[in-house]
């Protein structure tokens, strides 16, 4: 038995009658916050290069996986096995350079991505969803924090060549600023969470809303064109 099954075995006796009532009570909600927790937790031994931390943050997020699998087994929903196999179809099918030479090999991470952006489209209509024709912006989702948010808003608008559409200037920024490197946007961005602070604004709600209007409004340059 691998590790990962004498995992799932603990947690399955944790669940059972006579295991321990805490676990007993958790639903795939009541263990949504364990999720953020752990994986912020994650992030931060990542960011320290703390690999001794890293494996145990990592282990953390595994039982949320584990956990998450077992209460839907519990339903007859799906089991770890199907978590795992999911993955690896999935994986197989979106780098079909690599498992099916007959494609051909891509050279570049960008033709990678690329790749994996017009599969994953097929994917999504193949099983009846349609994106919106009018939006430059794949589905987000929808508790990405603010800073990320606004990451993949920017990132989007770029992609359509329309980063200078906005109400932004971003590239200006940058021209001002030649030499940022991440220490200095770090403590640009330190400063300016702690300026809204002093003036009474919530930094994560400011960017949110004002992000949100931007790609309300980038779709509408892309309906006039």
């Amino acid at each position: 038995m691998s590790e990962i099954q004498r995992l799932r075995e603990i947690v399955s006796k944790l669940r059972a009658p006579g295991g321990c009532p805490w676990d007993q009570k958790q639903t795939h909600h009541s263990l949504a916050a364990c999720l953020i927790e752990e994986t912020s937790e994650t992030l931060e031994a990542i960011d320290n290069h703390d690999y001794e931390l890293m494996k145990e943050e990592l282990g953390d997020l595994l039982l949320q996986i584990v956990f998450h699998s077992l209460l839907a087994e519990e339903k007859s929903k799906f089991d770890l096995e199907d978590v795992a196999r999911g993955i690896k179809r999935k994986l197989i099918r979106r780098h079909p350079h690599v498992f099916d030479h007959e494609n051909g090999r891509l050279t570049s991470a960008e033709e990678v991505s690329k790749q994996w952006e017009k599969i994953k489209a097929q994917e999504k209509k193949d099983m009846g969803f349609t994106d919106s024709k009018n939006s430059i912006f794949k589905n987000l989702p929808p508790l990405l924090p603010a800073l990320l948010y606004a990451n993949e808003i920017y990132k989007q608008a770029k992609k359509a060549k329309l980063q200078n559409a906005g109400d932004w200037d971003a590239e200006g920024l940058k021209r001002k600023l030649p030499n940022l490197n991440e220490e200095e946007a770090g403590k640009a961005l330190f400063e300016l969470v702690g300026a809204c602070r002093e003036a009474k604004i919530d930094p994560e709600s400011a960017l949110r809303r004002f992000a949100s209007r931007q790609v309300e409004k980038l779709d509408r340059e892309v309906k006039k064109n």
